[in-house]
C-alpha cells in the first residue's frame, strides 16, 4: 500500500507527523505538504508563478519527505504527477489542528487536499482533530492507521472523499464512530479596522462561529457529543430540483 500524505498546516507541523510515522508501520509512505502554514486557502492552485520542491531529511531515512512553496491542492498533484513514478493509493490529509466542519470545507486547505485527491481518482481522507488547545495527535494518528486499512479492503466510490473529525478526548474509543453528514455552520465575520504606523487603514478579519442545534447525524452534532464524525462527500453542486423548474421557463 502507497499512501501520499499532505496537510495544510505545514510540512513541519506536529500532526503531519504525527500521521506520516505511524503510517508508516502499514505502508510505504511519501509526504509532499507545504512548506509554511496555508490554511484556509480553499482550492487555489499555483498557475503564474514557478513551484519549487525541497526534498528535507526524515528521521526515517526510508520516508521521502518534500515540501513545496504551494498551496494544498499543488502539493497533491506534485505527489501524484511529479515527485513518484507510482501512483498513490490512499492519500491522507492532515492532521489538522482545528476540526473542518460543515461549510469549512470549502474554506479549509485540509479538505481541499483530499478534494483534490478525488478529483484524480484517489481515494482519499481529510482528517482533522477538533481543538487548538495542546492537540495530543496520538490517538487521531492511530485512528487513520485503522481507516487506511478499511480503505484499501473496502475501496470509496469514485467521486467520493472521506472528511474525519475526530474529538480530542484522551479515551477515544475507536467504536464511538458516527457516519454523518455535513452539519449547518457558517462564521458572522467582522473586520477589525486598524491603522498602521504609517497612518494607513488595514482591516483583519475575525469572526465567530455560529453553529445550529444538530444531532448526532450531522458532523457538528456527532463531534460534540464526542463521536468520531465520518462524511463522505460528494461534490456535485447542481440544483436538480431548481433546474427541474428553470427549465419550464424555456418550454
Amino acid at each position: 500500500m502507497r499512501i501520499l500524505v499532505t496537510n495544510d498546516d505545514g510540512v513541519h507541523a506536529e500532526g503531519i507527523q504525527a500521521l506520516y510515522k505511524a503510517l508508516d508501520k502499514i505502508a510505504d509512505v511519501f509526504v509532499v505538504a507545504p512548506e509554511r502554514e496555508r490554511s484556509a486557502v480553499g482550492h487555489g492552485i499555483t498557475m503564474h508563478k514557478p513551484l519549487f520542491v525541497k526534498e528535507i531529511n526524515s528521521s526515517s531515512d526510508h520516508i521521502k519527505i518534500w515540501s513545496a512553496n504551494g498551496t494544498p491542492s499543488d502539493c497533491v498533484k506534485l505527489g501524484v504527477e511529479a515527485m513518484k513514478d507510482i501512483k498513490p493509493d490512499i492519500i491522507m490529509s492532515g492532521i489538522n489542528a482545528g476540526a473542518n466542519l460543515g461549510i469549512d470545507i470549502l474554506y479549509s486547505g485540509t479538505a481541499s487536499a483530499a478534494i483534490e485527491g478525488m478529483i484524480l481518482g484517489i481515494p482519499s481522507v481529510a482528517i482533522s482533530l477538533a481543538t487548538y488547545d495542546h492537540p495530543d495527535f496520538t490517538l487521531a494518528a492511530q485512528f487513520s492507521v485503522n481507516l487506511a486499512k478499511k480503505i484499501v479492503e473496502q475501496p470509496l466510490p469514485e467521486g467520493t472523499f472521506l472528511n474525519v473529525n475526530i474529538p480530542p478526548d484522551a479515551d477515544l474509543d475507536f467504536n464511538r464512530v458516527a457516519i454523518t453528514t455535513l452539519g449547518k455552520r457558517r462564521y458572522s465575520n467582522s473586520f477589525d479596522k486598524r491603522t498602521d504606523p504609517r497612518g494607513r487603514t488595514y482591516y483583519w478579519l475575525s469572526g465567530d462561529v455560529i453553529e445550529y442545534n444538530e444531532g448526532k447525524e450531522t458532523d457538528i452534532g456527532a463531534v460534540k457529543q464526542k463521536y468520531i464524525s465520518i462524511t463522505p462527500v460528494r461534490f456535485d453542486f447542481t440544483d436538480k430540483d431548481t433546474a427541474v423548474a428553470i427549465k419550464k421557463w424555456y418550454e
